[in-house]
């Protein structure tokens, strides 16, 4: 009976081995796969990172580049539409003036011709009222002989009449 215990005693305890050598071996294999997987996880975090990296520096050197020809570009074009427009007001400045000048010479020339015809005028007025003036004084004149002439005729035949009617 004693050895019976003994060596039940004896089942026990390989077990309890067995069992806790299977339970090492479990967790070492288990903690080896985590370390394999840890240290996977890292070094494609890694290669994910240093790819991030060149994706962003090749990004900053195209925008970069992109930027300063855009830059380089949009100044030549104002550089050169500034030339234009200074070039085309500079030709409206001078058609302005060309035009100002010759409207102020026709003006000019306009004003001397009314002033002239002004003058033609006025002397030809002058003339025509002493002309006028002239025949309505010969009128008058020649009218007021006239009326003396017939008054002093109006008078002789009345003399004459009144000394033939007391003379007969």
């Amino acid at each position: 009976m004693l050895l019976l215990l003994l060596l039940l005693l004896l089942l026990v305890v390989v077990v309890v081995v067995v069992v806790v050598v299977v339970v090492v071996v479990v967790v070492v294999v288990v903690v080896e796969v985590v370390v394999v997987v840890v240290v996977v996880v890292v070094e494609v975090v890694v290669v994910l990172v240093e790819v991030v990296v060149v994706v962003v520096v090749v990004v900053v050197v195209v925008v970069v580049v992109v930027v300063v020809v855009v830059v380089v570009v949009v100044v030549v074009v104002v550089v050169v539409v500034i030339v234009v427009v200074v070039e085309v007001v500079v030709v409206v400045v001078v058609v302005v003036v060309v035009v100002v000048v010759v409207v102020v010479v026709v003006v000019v020339v306009a004003v001397v011709v009314v002033v002239m015809v002004v003058d033609v005028v006025v002397v030809v007025v002058v003339v025509v009222v002493v002309v006028v003036v002239v025949v309505v004084v010969v009128v008058v004149v020649v009218v007021e002989v006239v009326v003396v002439v017939v008054v002093v005729v109006v008078v002789v035949v009345v003399v004459v009449v009144v000394v033939v009617v007391v003379v007969v």
